[in-house]
């Protein structure tokens, strides 16, 4: 099992998933339980914080995505989910893909948290900051 991202392929998940009425609520229902818990939003990638409009969902992991029946459920645990801003949530993809020990042996979770980890790393240090 690969944790990298396949734009190419899985266009089923791109093309249909992302773009459902059913995922649409699922981040609605994200954001409002998070909303709820904290009181604001943040970036798990670079710790700003945003607005919901401002950010992307991030998969931790993909249990509770399926297709039953040509019809999309997102029935994902609220821990399965991070907010990211646009930016940080590409660098986190690309961060994994380049890295093997995170794109191959790793949970996506796990991959993910080490990312991010990465990440925050550079932008403390002021590296890849350019969008």
């Amino acid at each position: 099992m690969s944790n990298r991202r396949h734009r190419s392929g899985t266009g089923r998940y791109w093309d249909q998933f992302l773009r459902s009425p059913v995922w649409h609520a699922r981040r609605a229902r994200w954001f409002r339980t998070e909303h709820r818990r904290r009181g604001t939003l943040a970036c798990a990638g670079c710790g700003r914080a945003a607005t919901e409009s401002e950010l992307e969902l991030h998969h931790l992991s993909y249990r509770g995505v399926t297709q039953v029946g040509g019809v999309w459920r997102a029935f994902e645990a609220h821990r399965d989910l991070t907010a990211m801003h646009p930016w940080c949530h590409g660098m986190i993809h690309r961060i994994i893909d380049r890295d093997r020990g995170l794109s191959h042996h790793r949970t996506r979770r796990d991959a993910t948290t080490a990312a991010i980890r990465i990440l925050q790393s550079k932008l403390a240090r002021g590296e890849g900051v350019a969008g």
